[in-house]
């Protein structure tokens, strides 16, 4: 059958709009595909998850960059953000030297010892002291700084939830609240090691966040571009925060989802909030009994105020049941 010109440019053009509506109908389903993709990616940044449910330290204080600026951190003095300021920390150890005898003889475990500000204080009081940290940067840049000032330090970089020593030690210290970023099955772990490494009448100095902090807190969410001045990467990314808040638990959580064009990662920063009578219990079911309570490990008196509360726990004679 013989068709005419224009028969042919109506069929041609038939066929193109065809094609056009199949291409529309490919496009809009990529379209609808990338805004559910996009829709499910922002449900899972809002997902709120268990207490404690991910633990995520080593993305923190292991990888390169990160761990680089939480040096820079720790070494700032203008901020208390890894680390607290100079003239604290002077005031600190010269309480804790006092309160608990430290000089020569005496054994101190630093536990988070980062660059390692407590731990060089207590060696030139003359105590044996060893820091540990999970951070490769804080501990070189400790070893560094103990042999510029001649400082025999004996500094472990590890995770001190893993780590093992034959050694046992007059007192044991935790500082910056570190405590308080364990799970509950974490600082059991962490108690009883503890007990172990602590001589008979040994000593535990530690501090936590305190239920009016918690209080204090609210939940949450932001999004930022290179949050917090290109923390978590060297390169461009999105950054976004939700903070969480466990009211049963006493527990809040900071959930950074960090959006690179590579990778994505998400990081969970976990805080535990006590009263004493929570702290006292902990400590009781593995081997300790409560000293005494302050406001700081700078031997402040006690407030039931202060968003912070330090521990002294003494290692009792018979173990932990």
């Amino acid at each position: 059958m013989d068709f005419a010109q224009d028969e042919w440019d109506f069929l041609l053009s038939f066929y193109q709009f065809g094609f056009a509506v199949q291409a529309a109908a490919t496009e809009m389903g990529l379209y609808l595909t990338m805004a559910k993709t996009l829709f499910n990616t922002l449900t899972d940044i809002n997902t709120r998850p268990g207490p404690f449910e991910f633990y995520t330290a080593e993305a923190l204080w292991a990888d390169e960059h990160t761990s680089e600026k939480m040096l820079e951190f720790h070494l700032n003095d203008a901020i208390d953000l890894s680390s607290r300021n100079k003239a604290f920390i002077s005031r600190s150890v010269d309480w804790i030297v006092s309160h608990f005898g430290v000089g020569p003889g005496t054994s101190v475990i630093d536990l988070g010892c980062g660059p390692g500000f407590y731990a060089a204080l207590f060696a030139e009081n003359q105590a044996d002291v060893t820091g540990v940290d999970f951070s490769k940067k804080s501990i070189e840049f400790a070893r560094s700084a103990a042999t510029e000032k001649n400082l025999n330090i004996d500094y472990r970089q590890a995770n001190y939830l893993e780590f093992e020593t034959d050694k046992q030690f007059d007192l044991i210290t935790m500082i910056f609240c570190d405590f308080c970023a364990l799970s509950p099955k974490q600082r059991a772990v962490m108690l009883n090691k503890m007990f172990v490494w602590l001589k008979p009448g040994g000593k535990v100095l530690l501090d936590v966040y305190a239920l009016p902090l918690f209080d204090n807190k609210s939940e949450d969410a932001s999004y930022e571009v290179n949050q917090l001045n290109g923390f978590w990467s060297a390169d461009d990314y999105f950054g976004f925060v939700n903070t969480f808040k466990y009211e049963q638990e006493k527990v809040t959580l900071d959930k950074y989802t960090i959006v690179e064009k590579e990778r994505t990662q998400t990081i969970y920063n976990w805080l535990q909030y006590f009263s004493k009578d929570s702290i006292r219990s902990e400590f009781a079911a593995h081997g300790f009994e409560i000293e005494a309570f302050y406001s700081d490990v700078a031997g402040s008196a006690f407030s039931a105020e202060s968003n912070e509360m330090a521990v002294v726990a003494r290692k009792r004679l018979c173990s932990p049941e």
